[in-house]
């Protein structure tokens, strides 16, 4: 599922929205209402559940798809972006339930973001790419322990690693042979 747009059927309000991939999984009524109060609550949507898309702000928008994907407990899901739209706070809660998804679940996510910390706090793989020609500049592997302590010394170096990466992609879009002399990652 992509949230670009959202991905939010607009004739359903945002009850019918988060139901709706549990309804065609076929999950049982009991099960889904008490799915439906654990993602409400998880996103602070709690009271919202009557509205429809066109009264809900960007962010609330963002997080009806964003838990609604979640709700049908998908094998693989595809994320582009999927918390830009949210403040800050709400941004690091979302991520702790995604990263909490994939420990229970070990779903598959793949991810497009432009935010380094969340890259490295939900990922396992970062692929860094070109601007231009969309070219692999660093696949940088996150070898740190679940769940994720962004305080932890380690987790600060990572970011550092892969901030020195962009900045030298940005500069000159080097290939990764580059990259990794620059960097001294031999």
């Amino acid at each position: 599922m992509s949230f670009q747009n959202y991905a939010l059927f607009p004739w359903m309000t945002v009850k019918d929205n988060i139901l709706y991939p549990m309804k065609m999984s076929k999950v049982p009524a009991k099960e889904r209402d008490q799915r439906l109060r654990e993602l409400l609550a998880i996103a602070q949507l709690e009271g919202k559940e009557k509205l429809y898309p066109h009264q809900l702000s960007g962010g609330m928008k963002q997080r009806t798809a964003f838990i609604r994907a979640l709700a049908g407990r998908p094998e693989v899901l595809l994320m582009d972006e999927p918390l830009g739209a949210v403040d800050f706070q709400m941004r690091q809660i979302l991520q702790e339930e995604l990263e909490s998804l994939w420990l229970k679940n070990k779903t598959t996510v793949i991810m497009v973001t432009h935010d380094v910390d969340e890259a490295i706090y939900l990922s396992d793989r970062v692929i860094v790419m070109s601007a231009l020609e969309g070219k692999i500049l660093e696949d940088m592997q996150i070898e740190l322990p679940r769940p994720r302590n962004r305080k932890d010394k380690e987790y600060v170096k990572s970011k550092e690693r892969l901030m020195d990466i962009l900045k030298i992609a940005i500069n000159k879009q080097p290939d990764s042979a580059e990259i990794e002399r620059k960097l001294c990652l031999a």
